[in-house]
């Protein structure tokens, strides 16, 4: 079997994109995205080629099944939202475009990948230093966050009020950084005079600025159309010349924004803190993992285990309805 591509036996009828093989130097294999350098020139400014396979990682973990169609979904959803918060003058992105005609016609001589494969899974963005941390707002208490209050009283250094449930809203989005991860390690949850020391305070002051704005906005849309966004990551970079050296010390939000990948979704409708709540995010895989690693099936390690039909299905059905109501 081609390794780029995995067919699956059950009904889903699509064929996933596991991965890529351009003709461009510099290839980045990440979790979910294969990430090219382009040639100088295909655009304006020093540029990457961004697509979004359909891997599946969970809990730092790519798993060996492939979700198919994800890729496009989560291509679409971050262009969205990439494009409304340049418009809304938030923050400036590295978003340029989605149109794959813009590839040079030799990155596919010789490669198994054709422009078609892409079509609708690639952005092309402004090439950037990217800013060592994670930058993690979080409007709920749910996930590690919930585990840290239940410890400690607080996240990532943040003290809350005593008597919070599992999923409650919190009194305002709290801002709580995390080192990034190499493909295969875990995510740290640090506090923010630790992500001062990694990245300095003024830029780690003006990121946080802007993640709890960007979220903020993001929430009043989402709810509007019956969803909450529990929580979600972003990432910066500071644009770079050819030669990598830095052009430009503002930062702007790079990679993907808000997808379910990198966020938490709940339904509105039928929201009840004091408990786990139903998510239209990749969520719904990481418990059945949880199910698995309570058994004594896995350990959270790699490689990680092969998902069923129903699983593969299910995840899918989620992310399209995420998508739907999102950018309907």
């Amino acid at each position: 079997m081609n390794p780029r591509i995995y067919q699956s036996t059950s009904p889903i009828p699509q064929t996933a994109v596991c991965e890529t093989d351009l003709r461009l130097a510099g290839r980045i294999a990440g979790k979910v995205r294969d990430v090219y350098p382009l040639p100088a020139g295909t655009i304006a400014e020093p540029s990457l080629l961004l697509i979004a396979t359909d891997r599946l990682s969970a809990f730092d973990v790519v798993l060996p099944t492939p979700i198919p169609g994800k890729g496009a979904i989560l291509t679409e959803i971050a262009a969205f939202w990439l494009t409304a918060i340049e418009q809304a003058g938030l923050c400036k992105t590295h978003l340029r475009t989605v149109n794959p005609d813009v590839i040079p016609d030799a990155a596919f001589e010789g490669s198994q990948t054709t422009r078609s494969d892409l079509a609708g899974r690639c952005m092309i963005g402004r090439r950037c230093q990217v800013i060592p941390v994670e930058c993690i707002v979080r409007g709920y208490l749910e996930g590690s966050g919930w585990k840290d209050y239940q410890q400690t009283g607080s996240v990532c250094g943040i003290s809350l009020p005593a008597g919070l449930q599992q999923c409650d809203r919190l009194p305002e989005p709290i801002f709580s950084p995390a080192t990034k991860a190499e493909r295969g390690e875990h995510d740290e949850n640090i506090s923010f005079d630790q992500a001062c020391a990694l990245v300095g305070s003024d830029l780690m002051t003006k990121l946080r600025d802007l993640s709890i704005a960007i979220y903020s906005m993001a929430s009043q849309h989402a709810e509007a159309r019956g969803l909450i966004i529990a929580d979600t990551k972003f990432e910066f970079g500071l644009p770079v010349h050819e030669d990598g050296s830095i052009s430009s010390h503002e930062p702007i939000l790079i990679d993907e924004a808000l997808t379910p990948d990198s966020s938490r979704f709940w339904p509105a409708d039928g929201y009840a803190p004091g408990g786990p709540q139903p998510s239209f995010d990749k969520q719904f895989v990481r418990e059945y993992l949880e199910a698995l690693v309570q058994a004594g099936q896995w350990d959270k390690t790699d490689p990680g285990p092969v998902l069923p039909d129903r699983v593969i299905a299910g995840t899918l059905a989620k992310y399209t309805e995420a998508r739907d109501l999102l950018l309907g």
